[in-house]
C-alpha cells in the first residue's frame, strides 16, 4: 500500500512539474506576440497595412489600428488629450522622439516582458521599465534640450 501511494505521488509529481513546464513555455513565447490590456490596443497583434508615418514599422503585426497611428502623429491627438507644445512649441526633432514612444507603446507586439497590472480606469496593463539604447537616450536629450514642458508628470 505505501508503495502504490509513492508510485502515485510521484507521478502526480510529474505531472505538476511538466503542467508547469508547458505554462512557462507558453508564458514565455506569448510575451512576443501579444497585446496590453489598454485604451487604444487591439485584443490580439495582426496585419495593419495602413500605418501611419513612424507607426509603419509595425504594420506587419500590430496592436495599433490605422486610425490610433494617426492619432498618434497630432499635436493634440484624442488618444490622451495631450498637446505636444503645451509649453511653447516643441520642435519637430523632439517630437519626432516622443511620437515614436506613443508608436512603440500603441503598436508594439513584442513588449510583454514589460507589461504591468495596473488598476486604472482606462487601461488594466502599462509598459514599465522598457530598455532603451544609450544611443537614442543620448539623441532624445539633444533633439529636446531647446525644448520645454510645464508639467511635473505627464501622466496626470
Amino acid at each position: 500500500m505505501a508503495h502504490l501511494m509513492t508510485v502515485q505521488l510521484l507521478l502526480l509529481v510529474m505531472w505538476m512539474a511538466e503542467c508547469a513546464q508547458s505554462r512557462a513555455t507558453r508564458a514565455r513565447t506569448e510575451l512576443l506576440n501579444v497585446c496590453m490590456d489598454a485604451k487604444h490596443h487591439k485584443e490580439k497583434p495582426g496585419p495593419e497595412d495602413n500605418l501611419h508615418d513612424q507607426c509603419s514599422p509595425w504594420k506587419t503585426n500590430s496592436c495599433c489600428s490605422t486610425n490610433t497611428s494617426q492619432e498618434a502623429h497630432k499635436d493634440i491627438s484624442y488618444l490622451y488629450r495631450f498637446n505636444w507644445n503645451h509649453c511653447g512649441t516643441m520642435t519637430s526633432e523632439c517630437k519626432r522622439h516622443f511620437i515614436q514612444d506613443t508608436c512603440l507603446y500603441e503598436c508594439s507586439p513584442n513588449l510583454g516582458p514589460w507589461i504591468q497590472q495596473v488598476d486604472q480606469s482606462w487601461r488594466k496593463e502599462r509598459i514599465l521599465d522598457v530598455p532603451l539604447c544609450k544611443e537614442d537616450c543620448q539623441q532624445w536629450w539633444e533633439d529636446c534640450q531647446s525644448s520645454f514642458t510645464c508639467k511635473s508628470n505627464w501622466h496626470k
